[in-house]
């Protein structure tokens, strides 16, 4: 008899055109963007069965517990989050780690999907994995066209390779595997983390506890340090705006080739203008203040989404400072809970 697993690209064909749902495993599903997912899910896709699972519920890293995992779920697509994740400096002092761990994650679920069957993975990349050294607004043409930043050569690298293992996998077996490429994602129940987090999220904790911490000194004689000279432009796109885009993709985008999820390059800001959306979310009084002796990381990483618009031109982002406001109230309301 053949074994269950070669059975079910038909049986799932099936399944998915005659009752038109869809079972969607995500990975890394109890992070940043899956609980945004969850919130965009009752808003765009209650139809659907959505699983979501996290470290706690299977090793990605390890072959047979993702095996067992996708056993368990059966899963018709895959949004694959998961992945070993974390700042700049955490980069710079772990890139072994990040390269490694990514790797074998990749290749478990990615592997996994093909052998139950699945008729989509949509994996989230980063645009931190384009050149350094290239021209802007950087495109999805250009993920392969040179080193990324030394900073995070790890975590970049292991994420490239998705794309290459996504065309390798539709070449031999035809599989739709993709991967997004969104641009730096924040909202609520991010990481805060100090050692781990990302810039906004560590923003957000850091000027929390300078606002509570010191009682005795007024909140105006106070000082928030930025972080390097507060000079690098980012585009950040909320985390709601991302699993609305997700979710999308899940439905309608049906190539291989990957698809930058960004805001317009216009609203691109610099880290010290992310610092002041912070302080006025937070109604900080005090004064902010850059150090230079910080490291910056990579200067820009401009992206262009002229595809994404082309496919979705009416989609309606969530201003800057509306979702520095959101993730600020839900990080006050939740501290206790949050992840820091």
């Amino acid at each position: 008899m053949v074994p269950h697993h070669f059975m079910s690209i038909k049986q799932f064909f099936v399944l998915f055109f005659l009752s038109g749902m869809k079972k969607v495993l995500v990975t890394g599903g109890t992070g940043l963007v899956g609980n945004a997912l969850k919130i965009a899910i009752n808003e765009t896709s209650p139809e659907n069965e959505w699983v979501f699972v996290g470290s706690r519920d299977a090793d990605l890293t390890n072959e047979e517990a993702t095996k067992a995992l996708f056993d368990l779920v059966k899963p018709t697509h895959v949004v694959h989050l998961a992945a070993m994740v974390g700042g700049l400096f955490h980069n710079m002092n772990n890139n072994l780690d990040f390269l490694r761990k990514n790797l074998q994650i990749n290749d478990n679920v990615l592997q996994s999907a093909y052998e139950h069957g699945c008729l989509k993975v949509i994996s989230c990349l980063s645009t931190c994995i384009f050149p350094d050294k290239t021209t802007y607004p950087i495109d999805e043409t250009m993920v392969h066209n040179g080193p990324p930043h030394p900073s995070n050569y790890g975590y970049s690298y292991a994420k490239r390779l998705i794309d290459v293992q996504n065309r390798a996998y539709h070449e031999k077996y035809g599989c739709i595997f993709t991967s997004v490429i969104p641009c730096n994602i924040f909202g609520p129940h991010d990481n805060y983390k100090p050692e781990v987090s990302h810039v906004i999220p560590g923003m957000i904790n850091r000027m929390y506890k300078l606002i509570h911490e010191n009682a005795d000194i007024q909140e105006k004689e106070k000082m928030f340090v930025v972080y390097g000279s507060g000079k690098p432009l980012r585009q950040f796109i909320y985390s709601l705006d991302m699993a609305r885009l997700l979710i999308w993709a899940v439905d309608c985008y049906k190539s291989i080739d990957p698809l930058i999820l960004s805001v317009d390059e216009e609203n691109e800001v610099t880290i010290l203008e992310a610092a002041e959306a912070v302080a006025k979310a937070f109604d900080f009084k005090g004064k902010l203040i850059c150090d230079t002796s910080k490291a910056d990381g990579q200067y820009k990483k401009t992206a262009s989404n002229r595809k994404l618009r082309s496919l979705l031109p009416n989609f309606q982002f969530t201003s800057f400072q509306d979702a520095i406001n959101d993730s600020v109230k839900w990080f006050i309301e939740n501290m206790k809970n949050a992840r820091v």
